[in-house]
């Protein structure tokens, strides 16, 4: 099944398997699934063609999703960086946006960084 041009997985519940969309979490996919009046129990697989139809109509209509709304993200974040903004200049080192310490943590968004000599990962040698 392909909504919005993602596939979909057949055998979770509706309500998990729209929140595979970017932009949908399972809060909006279940105010999705009551718009369109279908219940959340059922399984994706079992989805007739006019109600994947009614699900598809109201994601185009309503919300942004997808590739709408990753481009809107973009905006924002280069629109942070041309401004100079404190959090788009965060965004150009790599470092997190979000005010999260750096000092112990944030080896995730650094690039696994170990600066002293002792907390490399060593390789064993074989003899």
């Amino acid at each position: 099944m392909r909504v919005v041009g993602v596939n979909i997985p057949d055998n979770k519940k509706v309500e998990i398997a729209l929140s595979y969309l970017y932009g949908v979490g399972r809060s909006l996919a279940e105010k999705i699934l009551a718009e369109a009046g279908i219940s959340t129990g059922k399984r994706a697989k079992d989805l007739t063609a006019e109600e994947v139809n009614k699900i598809q109509s109201i994601l185009e209509k309503k919300y942004k999703v997808e590739g709408e709304l990753r481009q809107i993200v973009k905006q924002n974040i280069s629109r942070l960086k041309e401004i100079q903004a404190y959090r788009g200049l965060r965004h150009v080192k790599k470092l997190p946006v979000r005010g999260q310490r750096t000092k112990s943590n944030s080896r995730t968004v650094r690039g696994n960084v170990r600066k002293t000599a002792g907390s490399g990962k060593r390789k064993v040698e074989l003899k």
